[in-house]
C-alpha cells in the first residue's frame, strides 16, 4: 500500500519567510524606514564646502566666440578656472589635460560645473587663436569657455582679481624665451563668485576639486 504523504515531510518555512508572509506590508514599511535613516546618515557624512576666501572683482572681457565674458554674466554658476596660453611651452600643456580631465568626469557623473580657462598672453590669444585652439584639444564649449581681453584688464584680473602670477616674457639678449611665468593652480568660484580655494593639478588635485566643486553646487540644496 502507497503512503500517502505526511505533512512530516512538506518543507518547512523558516521563522524569517513565515513572519514576512504573515505581515508583508508592516516588514516593508520598517525596511523602508532604516533605508531613509540610512541614507540621512551617509548624507550628513558629507564634507561641508570650503569658505569663501575672497570675491573675484568686476571684470569685463571677451571668450573665443567673442561673447562678453563678466562676473554678472558668471554669477549662478559653480566654476573651475585656469590660467594658460596657447603657445606655452612648458606647463600649459599639463594644465589644459588637467582641464580635459575635468570636463571629462563632470560630463560622465553629470554635475553640472563649468570651466573658464584665462590666458595669460591675450596679444596674440585673440578670440580666433582661442577658438581654434579650443577645437583642437576637443574642448566642449557649451561647459568650457576660454577667455581674454586687453592686457590691462586681463593683469588687473589674473594678478589684481585672482591674486596669482602674470609675468612678462623672459628675454635672453637679443631672443625672446617666450614662456610667461604664470600659476599652475586651478581656482574654484562659487555662484556668487567667491573664490573658495586653489588646486594642484596632479591626480589628487584634480579629485579634490572635483568633489570640492560638487559640495558648493550642493550648498544651496542643504
Amino acid at each position: 500500500m502507497t503512503r500517502g504523504p505526511d505533512s512530516s515531510d512538506a518543507p518547512q518555512r523558516g521563522p524569517l519567510r513565515r513572519l514576512f508572509m504573515r505581515y508583508p506590508w508592516h516588514i516593508s514599511f520598517v525596511l523602508g524606514i532604516i533605508l531613509i535613516t540610512v541614507q540621512g546618515l551617509r548624507m550628513r557624512h558629507i564634507p561641508e564646502p570650503p569658505p569663501v576666501l575672497f570675491q573675484v572683482p568686476e571684470f569685463s572681457l571677451v571668450d573665443q566666440s567673442g561673447r562678453e565674458v563678466t562676473r554678472d554674466s558668471l554669477r549662478g554658476q559653480v566654476w573651475i578656472g585656469s590660467f594658460f596660453f596657447t603657445s606655452c611651452p612648458s606647463i600649459c600643456p599639463k594644465i589644459t589635460k588637467s582641464m580635459l580631465d575635468l570636463q571629462s568626469r563632470l560630463q560622465s557623473e553629470g554635475v553640472d560645473v563649468k570651466l573658464v580657462s584665462f590666458t595669460v598672453d591675450p596679444d596674440n590669444d585673440t578670440p580666433e587663436v582661442l577658438a581654434r585652439y579650443a577645437k583642437t584639444i576637443g574642448a566642449d564649449l557649451e561647459r568650457w569657455r576660454f577667455v581674454t581681453g586687453p592686457r590691462a584688464q586681463m593683469e588687473q584680473l589674473v594678478v589684481g582679481g585672482f591674486k596669482t602670477a602674470m609675468d612678462p616674457s623672459k628675454r635672453d639678449g637679443d631672443v625672446e624665451m617666450y614662456d610667461i611665468a604664470h600659476s599652475t593652480k586651478l581656482v574654484l568660484v562659487d555662484r556668487d563668485g567667491g573664490v573658495r580655494g586653489y588646486y594642484d593639478t596632479d591626480a589628487q588635485g584634480l579629485d579634490e576639486v572635483f568633489h570640492r566643486s560638487w559640495h558648493v553646487l550642493l550648498e544651496e540644496d542643504r
